[in-house]
């Protein structure tokens, strides 16, 4: 694929998912702790993170060191937000 499909691939998929994400949202389905949109919710943020690290950070092409950081980082992140919403939950 050229660059430029990859890049207008990615933009449409992080634009199908934040429309995912919208509905889910005004649909209630969140506010109510619905653990299956919830699940929905992180999968589709991780999915997110990752093309957007891989794609528009461009780190494809960078090192393999830079690239385990990176998306290192995002579980990082990822996991404190699961866990923060398990212990707010009690």
């Amino acid at each position: 694929m050229k660059e430029t499909q990859v890049l207008n691939a990615a933009w449409w998929l992080l634009l199908g998912a934040t429309a995912v994400t919208f509905v889910l949202g005004e649909m209630g389905l969140v506010a109510v702790g619905s653990g299956w949109a919830l699940a929905g919710l992180w999968v589709l943020t991780s999915i997110k993170g990752v093309v957007v690290t891989q794609v528009f950070l461009e780190m494809r092409h960078a090192p393999p060191l830079w690239r385990w950081l990176l998306l290192g980082w995002l579980g990082l992140v990822l996991a404190l937000i699961a866990l923060a919403y398990a212990v707010g939950r009690g």
